[in-house]
Parts: structure tokens; C-alpha cells; sequence
């Protein structure tokens, strides 16, 4: 976006952010909530909000629902995946922090490193599959995967953001999680920004 545009926007518009935003959330857990919808959703609103950030506008309501048409099918293995490491993951540090698996604290330990560095490889995912339009599931991933190991202080960044996402998510009011899921998808792309995660060719 112009640098004399982003200097002559005032509260007005930070206000308008915020609500775009927190619609983006709302709309985007109400088209997950089929679960099996949930990666052609994130794929779809990924995209929104990476052209608000390169274009400075919001799709067209037509795209949007074009995107998530085409994302319905490559996003269900991803969802599936996605269900799969998550349980294992949380089954995982639940077995540790109570004790019914050996390891300690230092198992614990650990196993929340690694759950908090998958979390940022997926918000890099994440973005990647919105610079291509919603779509590229597995390229993104090749990607992603690419990227955060050349640049591991992004790797972090997403991480942290994820984390942070997550806490904020087990905290506030269930009502809220959904706007909550708006703020987190810009968050993870404005860290990704700050050092681009990869090239991706914008569909």
C-alpha cells in the first residue's frame, strides 16, 4: 500500500480494520464449522487477508465465495491432517503434565517446543496458501517448510503469534474466539511480512 496513504489514515479507519477483521473471524469459524470445511475457510480467508494487505482492499464477495468453492476438495486431506497432529499433540501433553507418561518435566518441556514450532510452520502454511490465491495446499507446505528454516527468527515470530492465538483462545469467552480467529490470521501475516515467508505467484 502507498506510504502517503497509510499517513493519512486516522482512527476511522484503525476502527474499520478492527471490524473487517473481527466479520473476517466470524465468517470464516461459521464456514469451518462443518469441519470437514475448515481448510478451504482458512484457505479462503487467508487469501482476503492478504490482498487487503498487498492491494489495500477486501475481495469481492464473488471471488471469496469462488475461492472457497475451489478450496473445498484440496482443503479435506488438509483438514483431516490437520485434526490428526492436533489430537496427538494435546493427547500427548496431557499424558505428560499428568503424570500417567514417563518423562517429567523435561518431556513436557520439549514436547511443547515442538508443539509451539509446528504451530508456527502451520500460521507459515497459512499464509503462504493466501498468497496463492486459497489454494496450493502442498506447495505452500514445500514452501513454508523452506522458508523457516532460512529464516528461523520468522519461524519464531509465527510460533510466539501462534501461541499467543491459542492462550488468548482458551482465555476469553467462547463468543470472542471467533473474532479472536480474524486478528490472529492478520497477526501471523503481518509477522510474516516483516521478512516474506516465500515468493508465491498471486493467482
Amino acid at each position: 500500500m502507498d506510504s502517503r496513504a497509510e499517513q493519512r489514515r486516522d482512527w476511522r479507519d484503525t476502527v474499520s480494520d478492527a471490524a473487517d477483521l473481527a466479520l473476517l473471524g466470524i465468517l470464516t469459524v461459521l464456514a469451518a464449522a462443518p469441519v470437514l470445511t475448515a481448510g478451504a475457510a482458512v484457505g479462503t480467508a487467508s487469501a482476503a487477508v492478504h490482498d487487503r494487505l498487498t492491494a489495500g482492499t477486501w475481495p469481492t464477495a464473488r471471488r471469496t465465495l469462488s475461492r472457497f468453492g475451489r478450496g473445498l476438495l484440496p482443503g479435506l486431506p488438509v483438514t483431516l491432517i490437520g485434526l490428526v497432529a492436533v489430537g496427538l499433540l494435546v493427547a500427548d501433553l496431557v499424558a505428560l503434565a499428568s503424570g500417567r507418561v514417563p518423562g517429567g518435566v523435561p518431556a513436557l518441556s520439549l514436547t511443547t517446543v515442538v508443539a509451539a514450532a509446528l504451530l508456527g510452520y502451520a500460521a507459515a502454511i497459512v499464509v503462504e496458501v493466501g498468497r496463492s490465491g486459497g489454494t496450493g495446499w502442498w506447495s505452500a507446505a514445500i514452501r513454508a517448510a523452506r522458508a523457516c528454516l532460512d529464516h528461523p527468527a520468522t519461524w519464531a515470530g509465527l510460533a510466539g503469534t501462534g501461541v499467543v492465538a491459542a492462550l488468548l483462545g482458551l482465555l476469553v469467552t467462547p463468543v470472542a474466539v471467533p473474532i479472536l480467529a480474524g486478528y490472529a490470521l492478520a497477526a501471523v501475516h503481518a509477522v510474516a511480512r516483516r521478512r516474506p515467508v516465500a515468493q508465491a505467484e498471486l493467482s
